[in-house]
């Protein structure tokens, strides 16, 4: 665990979330809360750099989340790549940015799952599938 992102026990006052499903060119987004244990599908972020972060910047203002979950891709047998390093970054950079908490979740298949299930956008279904995986782990 690094500064940025945690494992530790959710708190419970943490009630509200978005998570993203970080992409190169694309990062899926969803919001959600530890009642419903449901996510609901946002606009996906089509840019990269400071201009991800703007529209990540004006998302987080839209929705004033109590905390952020990033989805982490592995290997099927759980080994690192390059894509991994890419999306610890991106939750180090949003924890640096808006202080608020992030935690990572394993997103192995989010996007096979999502197109499976016939997602139009399947970055948002991706992100959706995340944050109901963080959700439900959630006493």
């Amino acid at each position: 665990m690094n500064a940025a992102t945690q494992t530790a026990p959710v708190p419970a006052h943490l009630q509200s979330f978005l998570a993203f499903d970080y992409g190169q060119k694309r990062t899926g987004v969803a919001s959600g809360n530890r009642l419903l244990k449901q996510a609901s599908p946002q606009a996906t972020i089509s840019a990269t750099g400071d201009a991800r972060f703007a529209q990540v910047d004006a998302r987080i203002r839209e929705w004033q989340p109590d905390a952020l979950v990033v989805g982490v891709p592995f290997h099927p047998d759980g080994a690192s790549h390059e894509n991994t390093e890419r999306a610890r970054k991106f939750a180090r950079q949003l924890h640096g940015r808006f202080k608020l908490p992030v935690f990572e979740v394993d997103e192995r298949y989010s996007t096979t799952e999502a197109l499976a299930n016939g997602a139009k956008d399947a970055d948002a279904a991706s992100a959706c599938i995340i944050l109901e995986q963080f959700l439900r782990s959630l006493p």
